[in-house]
């Protein structure tokens, strides 16, 4: 009884240790739609902030004009992930952990060379807090 006992009890940890190890797995339709919008991102990113423009004379903006810029990219973020069917707070909430499966980020990148050229050239700032593993924090 023992002995059946504890192949019951193996069975099932080695069953929940299979099912979460393949929970982790990002769907390849998510790192699809999370990389691409990665890239987006960070391109508008980079053309807002090109040359200090928005910073005005290269001071620190005023609390109003930094409470302007901020609505203004948080409006140009949800248009942009909109066209993906996401919103700024589920893209926030989950692109740490789609972006947590490198090996799927990896293979769609090099499946799409064009798109691993745009995500390489991307800063590795931290921008906006969160991201993944690659330091891009958009």
């Amino acid at each position: 009884m023992t002995m059946q006992l504890s192949r019951h009890i193996v069975g099932i940890a080695l069953g929940l240790v299979l099912c979460a190890g393949t929970g982790l797995a990002a769907e390849p339709a998510d790192v699809e739609k999370f990389v691409n919008a990665r890239i987006e991102i960070g391109e508008m990113m980079t053309n807002y902030f090109k040359g200090g423009e928005s910073y005005g004379s290269g001071q620190r903006p005023s609390p109003e004009k930094m409470k302007e810029m901020g609505d203004d990219i948080h409006a140009k973020l949800s248009a942009l992930l909109s066209k993906r069917g996401l919103t700024v707070e589920e893209y926030r909430a989950r692109s740490k952990d789609v972006f947590a499966d490198e090996a799927a980020v990896n293979g769609y990148l090099a499946a799409h060379p064009d798109l691993k050229t745009r995500y390489d050239a991307l800063p590795l700032g931290r921008m906006g807090g969160g991201g993944g593993s690659t330091g891009r924090g958009y």
